[in-house]
């Protein structure tokens, strides 16, 4: 059996290649898929597709419904979601995948710092597991295929 992880969380670190390089070392049967990490291409692509924007509004509007578009089809057809909320960037998108995630009956791995605690409390209760690292997030997946 393979599962399929869907890595929600921020872009711009390194960390899905972490969980991936650990995932390996571990040889945990685990495939990535993650919302577009190259933040130009994330930002133009509303542009790219649907041409010139008339301003910074409607390029933003056409580039979200674009992501969100992959996100969900990404989303949809995983079967674990790993949500990564770090203490550097702001977590909106984060926060926004781990929800869908979480509606879409997902199960879902909520990895957060401890000073993220308080400001995650709701979420954390809404999700299957909440953990304070990937390897612990990776231990999670490890067990299922003891």
């Amino acid at each position: 059996m393979e599962l399929t992880v869907y890595l929600a969380g921020q872009i711009h670190t390194t960390w899905r290649e972490e969980v991936q390089k650990q995932a390996e070392e571990k040889n945990l049967p685990l495939t990535f898929v993650a919302p577009q990490t190259n933040h130009d291409r994330s930002d133009q692509v509303g542009e790219d597709i649907l041409g010139k924007q008339p301003g910074d509004i409607y390029k933003d509007d056409a580039a979200s419904s674009i992501n969100n578009f992959r996100t969900q089809v990404l989303m949809e057809k995983s079967d674990v979601v790993i949500a990564l909320f770090g203490e550097k960037y702001k977590q909106w998108n984060t926060a926004m995948d781990a929800s869908a995630a979480i509606t879409m009956n997902k199960p879902t791995i909520i990895v957060r710092p401890e000073s993220l605690v308080h400001p995650l409390k709701e979420l954390s209760n809404k999700a299957n597991v909440t953990v304070e690292t990937i390897d612990q997030a990776l231990d999670v997946l490890a067990y299922i295929f003891e």
